[in-house]
């Protein structure tokens, strides 16, 4: 048993956060109650904390777990999957200790081993859901345009395996289910790091989305789209695609199609900021740097399109080990969200945590609340006063019990 007190307490939901806030947390690392230290009691004989300000544990709801450690796309089908495996442990722990709690790993060879790890203990990490391998088109933004086509269709190391037409796009699906993904990754547009398409053309036809669809939605498996242009992003979300991952040129129908179908934008602020920013710097191709600077001032200006909207944003940053996007700094999206879209801070946390977790298939995690899993941060500073403070983590807890650092 633990009781944790905060001045102040942050639940994730949208009600004002507790002043002098109470937390219980019960021995199977549950929250057994949540309200205010005049309100609730603590039990005799616990544990007892008291910190500054809790939140709910971040969740960065767009990563890869591939242990990268350069921007050149051609390291990262050459080097093995045991060796990015080895350094995800690593990353994993940078990501837990900067108080991400959960993460959706949407493409990689090594996120379920790596979610099986975790959870049964081997390694410290945040909770991982992960979609596996993404799948795209031939000669689209998961194909590895720079190889020869026989290498790509029979490597096992590249982050995407390629679908064309409905019935093999089903079966990609439901190769995936039989592998036991969170969700299914898909790929509707061309990209900045792939190297022969651009992110505003469509990939992929509504028959095809469908198949993914169909097959995801009935054993309960969302679908996420990695998707940029306008055209593509609508074709996502008119066949039922629950996450739109990127959405650099949404458009007024983007938008309406959003609030229509309930969908969620994850769209990875962090590292366009930071391939444009200090790409140059650190081995980004130069046909990803030119598509990256093109299509910036836009992407930024579609955040701030959906949030005025009401559009349902979820924190994701898209990282992916090396330097220039390391994990374990990934707060830097909620930075992004106040200092350049203009959320207040309340609401860059509801990003991070209720609504991150809502791209994922988990009811327990991203609020405080009685039920829910103790995945908690406790930091030295109160955010809502000045967002950098989720920097300044005193202790981070998963299942109601401290992460060591």
């Amino acid at each position: 048993m633990r009781v944790i007190d905060a001045d102040v307490l942050i639940t994730g939901r949208d009600e004002r956060p507790l002043e002098d806030g109470r937390l219980v947390l019960d021995d199977e690392g549950t929250i057994g109650a949540v309200g205010t230290q005049e309100g609730v009691s603590a039990p005799d004989g616990a544990d007892h904390e008291r910190y500054p300000a809790v939140t709910p544990g971040l969740i960065d709801a767009h990563v890869h777990l591939q242990g990268m450690r350069e921007m050149n796309p051609l390291s990262w089908i050459t080097e093995s999957s045991e060796l990015g495996t080895a350094r995800a442990t690593a990353d994993l722990r940078d990501l837990l200790a900067a108080g991400f709690t959960a993460v959706r790993d949407v493409g990689s060879t090594t996120g379920i081993g790596l979610r099986e790890a975790v959870d049964e203990g081997t390694i410290p990490g945040p909770r991982i859901f992960t979609s596996g391998r993404s799948i795209s088109q031939t000669g689209g933004h998961g194909d590895a345009h720079y190889l020869p086509y026989e290498w790509t269709s029979t490597t096992d190391e590249s982050l995407a395996t390629l679908a064309d037409g409905p019935d093999e796009c089903r079966k990609e699906a439901r190769k995936r289910i039989r592998d036991g993904v969170d969700v299914l990754k898909i790929m509707t547009t061309g990209g900045v790091l792939s190297e022969k398409d651009a992110p505003d053309q469509s990939q992929f036809t509504d028959a095809e989305i469908r198949a993914f669809v169909e097959e995801a939605h009935r054993v309960g498996v969302p679908v996420a789209s990695h998707a940029q242009g306008a055209p593509g992003i609508e074709a996502a979300l008119r066949n039922g695609v629950d996450t739109i991952e990127h959405g650099f040129y949404l458009d007024e129908e983007c938008v309406d199609l959003f609030t229509e179908t309930g969908g969620i934008f994850v769209h990875t602020l962090s590292i366009m900021h930071r391939l444009v920013e200090t790409g140059a710097d650190h081995g980004v191709p130069e046909y990803g740097l030119e598509k990256a600077r093109e299509a910036n001032e836009a992407h930024f200006d579609s955040v701030e399109r959906a949030y005025e909207a009401g559009v349902p944003i979820a924190t994701g940053t898209d990282f992916l080990g090396p330097d220039l996007v390391p994990h374990g700094e990934n707060a830097l999206e909620l930075e992004l969200f106040v200092e350049e879209i203009g959320m207040d801070e309340h609401e860059a946390l509801q990003s991070a945590t209720r609504i991150a977790a809502e791209t994922v298939p988990a009811d327990d995690i991203g609020t405080l609340e009685a039920g829910n899993r103790g995945d908690l941060l406790a930091l030295g500073r109160d955010p809502l006063e000045d967002i950098t403070a989720v920097r300044s983590i005193e202790t981070v807890y998963r299942d109601g019990e401290p992460v060591e650092s």
